[in-house]
């Protein structure tokens, strides 16, 4: 019987160990920006755009059907006949077809290329904002990953001595007040944690929705992925590359061509159509089954269309004016941008000649010199928090820099990091 529990407790651990492992997601960044784009609702609901783009093209190309008329007698008083059509009724057929003048069918198909384009554009300033998310997503959890796993050995370290002062402080070889001290840094700790795995939560529901994944995420990444956004750029090639990649400027810039070939598109607009004809009538005309052909055409006497004509010029204005505002805000945001990442350089660099091993077997001397009695509990907690504090900073500059390389590269429309 007793064999059967433990058999039972085995089984019930490893189906435990089994269903915690489907429940966790382990992906690198090459695996989870190729997820993302294949499972991703937004970016699949934008290539729909696409395609609805691309079939207005095929619909610009189509030239106006033919309009056939048919008109019969419906009835005839004199011979008092319904429908009557036959050799000695009357009936009229006639076939006019519009033709269109002036290159208004090339404006057309040219204005759709452009629609059509602007919705690739749009696609990818979508892609490139999801993208920044995901990874901004990714490096946070990744560091709060680490983050977690300190702050838990820490508190199982602190538990352990917690249980031995207490034991020792009801046996009066040890003052109350340092278990109280040990305590209080116990749940300080503790509360810390708390805080971090709530911003760890709100940053993994972030990435589950781009992930489409109900899994807990577990990324895996390499110091060396973090160091690669330390890449030596002037801020001038920055902007220029900006300027001639970032998918919001290309759209404004096709914007304006849409307002540009709107403008020819209203002029042509102004050219009449002719109408061509041609009809066959039985009784009704000058003479008994006359085939009939004609044409007709509008007199641009009043209405060339001037008021659109002027109103399309405007907007050119207004899509020129658009172009320059946005460049100069990308300009600026660039800067503002670059700015913030060399300063986060500045700062990784700098933390990482203050925290180097020596700091690690220091924590280990300390630690053990504690538990000795070869340092005071204050001396011992005083260190125990400022380490936390370099712990909790280091993860913090390096998602900053994570971020900021990030951030360049959504402003540029390009991978430059």
């Amino acid at each position: 019987m007793h064999f059967l529990k433990i058999t039972t407790l085995l089984l019930l651990l490893v189906s435990l160990a089994a269903r915690a492992q489907q429940d966790t997601l382990n992906i690198n960044l090459q695996q989870a920006d190729s997820i993302y784009l294949i499972n991703n609702f937004y970016l699949v609901a934008a290539s729909m755009n696409i395609e609805a783009s691309r079939a207005g093209v095929i619909q610009a190309r189509l030239y106006p059907n033919p309009v056939f008329t048919a008109e019969v007698n419906a009835y005839d008083p004199e011979n008092n006949k319904v429908l009557h059509i036959g050799g000695s009724g009357q009936k009229l057929l006639q076939v006019e077809q519009l033709i269109l003048l002036g290159g208004k069918k090339k404006s057309e198909i040219e204005m759709a290329k452009t629609n059509a384009k602007i919705a690739e554009l749009e696609f990818e300033q979508l892609a490139r904002q999801l993208k920044f998310r995901l990874h901004k997503d990714l490096f946070t959890i990744g560091q709060k990953q680490l983050l977690l796993e300190r702050y838990n050995s820490q508190l199982a370290l602190l538990n352990t001595l917690l249980t031995a002062y207490q034991v020792q402080a009801d046996k009066g070889n040890v003052p109350l007040k340092d278990v109280v001290r040990l305590k209080g840094a116990y749940m300080k700790l503790n509360n810390d944690r708390a805080e971090l795995l709530k911003d760890f939560f709100e940053a993994q529901g972030s990435l589950q929705a781009l992930l489409q994944t109900s899994s807990i995420v577990h990324f895996i990444f390499s110091e060396e992925e973090i160091e690669n956004y330390i890449k030596l750029k002037s801020l001038q090639e920055i902007q220029e590359a900006a300027l001639q990649h970032q998918p919001e400027v290309l759209i404004m810039k096709h914007n304006k061509l849409l307002a540009e070939q709107n403008f020819h598109y209203q002029k042509r607009l102004g050219i009449p159509d002719i109408n061509l004809f041609s009809s066959y009538d039985q009784r009704s005309g000058a003479f008994n089954n006359q085939v009939n052909a004609g044409v007709s055409v509008p007199l641009p006497l009043w209405n060339k269309n001037q008021g659109n004509i002027r109103s399309s010029q405007f907007k050119i204005k207004e899509a020129e004016y658009n172009v320059m505002a946005l460049q100069h805000e990308i300009a600026a945001d660039v800067q503002n941008a670059f700015l913030v990442y060399t300063e986060t350089i500045a700062e990784y660099r700098k933390a990482y000649t203050l925290y180097n091993e020596d700091f690690e077997i220091t924590v280990r001397g300390m630690t053990d010199n504690f538990q000795k009695g070869n340092v005071s509990i204050i001396e011992f907690i005083d260190f125990f928090e400022a380490y936390n504090d370099v712990l909790t900073e280091l993860s913090r500059i390096k998602t900053q820099l994570v971020i900021s390389g990030e951030q360049l590269n959504l402003l540029t429309g390009k991978d430059i990091f």
